[in-house]
């Protein structure tokens, strides 16, 4: 097969890609310069053949491998030369695993910018600078909720708006305490009671009592349906961010909030930019729908795709690391 060029698959601007897949009991392969997915066949299937499936490697940011998949080298190595993020994953997209680090496989490239990894650095080994930076992500973050909760007609239908007095209070201390942090665990603090309340409103709007966040779902009734939703949902922005950071190139190490001992935490720090504003509402909506793990990722990825979150993920990120200087065309974006 002749390798590609990055300029041959790379059409299709990262903020713009569309598809973000998890598969599960197939295998991943490259085929006439494309790259498939194989389902074996089954009792079920016409003629008992195998099925192939395609995946548009140019116009996608995240690939996650579930349980019984197997990916040969030459997938690897055009989803590499496309830019696509590889994850392996367990049963539903969660936990996100890679050997037993929290870890995205990330596209070998040296030809992405610097500027970006250079605008963070400047700022980033100074406590109080990176704490300003910090708080820029977190006024981001309910600026977006602001922005998705009002334009979104099913959500408006479905009670989720921005008028409850519990809601409003919230953000309003929010907003205050945000401003006013003097250190990264003020802002944890403050972002854990702002979550806990609409954990609450969306609990009571969706008719699931008695809800207490667990990371580990048992899958049993809406309280456990709605934890795992939200594992799963929010597994999905952790790889928006974590394409979103390898696209500019900085490293997942230098988080700004979520601490610096943690390998990944800035992946952390980006997805919560979205998580409220949409996996949160969704996971509790599609709970109480009963819906099956596929309806409700479908959903979440139209829902990312309707209101531009990895366009919202980049334009956040590029304005922190150049903090204000006049951007630079990239001509990888």
């Amino acid at each position: 097969m002749k390798d590609l060029s990055p300029s041959d698959l790379k059409t299709i601007l990262h903020s713009k890609r569309a598809n973000l897949y998890y598969l599960e009991y197939c295998r991943v392969m490259q085929k006439d310069g494309r790259v498939l997915y194989l389902t074996e066949a089954n009792s079920s299937q016409k003629n008992g053949e195998n099925q192939y499936f395609n995946i548009p490697i140019a116009n996608t940011t995240v690939l996650m491998l579930g349980n019984g998949t197997s990916i040969t080298q030459a997938a690897v190595r055009m989803l590499a030369q496309a830019g696509v993020l590889l994850g392996f994953a367990g049963g539903g997209g969660t936990p996100l695993y890679m050997g037993n680090e929290i870890e995205w496989l990330n596209p070998q490239s040296e030809y992405r910018p610097t500027e970006y990894i250079q605008g963070w650095l400047s700022f980033w080994f100074d406590d109080s600078k990176r704490l300003e930076a910090a708080k820029q992500f977190q006024t981001a973050r309910i600026e977006y909720l602001h922005t998705v909760w009002t334009k979104d007609k099913e959500l408006k239908q479905e009670g989720f708006n921005l008028n409850d007095s519990s809601i409003t209070s919230a953000l309003s201390t929010f907003e205050q305490r945000t401003a006013d942090a003097k250190k990264s665990s003020d802002l944890l603090l403050t972002e854990a009671q702002l979550t806990k309340v609409l954990y609450k409103f969306a609990a009571n709007n969706t008719g699931t009592s008695d809800f207490t966040r667990q990371h580990q779902g048992t899958t049993k009734g809406n309280i456990d349906k709605a934890n795992d939703f939200l594992n799963h949902g929010n597994y999905l922005a952790y790889g928006l961010a974590a394409t979103t950071l390898w696209v500019l190139g900085i490293p997942h190490g230098f988080a700004v909030m979520h601490g610096k001992t943690r390998r990944g935490a800035l992946v952390f720090d980006i997805a919560d930019l979205i998580k409220d504003a949409i996996v949160l509402p969704w996971a509790f909506i599609c709970a109480k729908e009963n819906a099956t793990e596929q309806e409700f990722r479908q959903q979440i990825l139209q829902k990312f795709t309707d209101h531009k979150a990895l366009d919202f993920m980049f334009e956040q990120v590029k304005k922190v690391a150049l903090q204000g200087k006049n951007e630079q065309e990239v001509a990888i974006l």
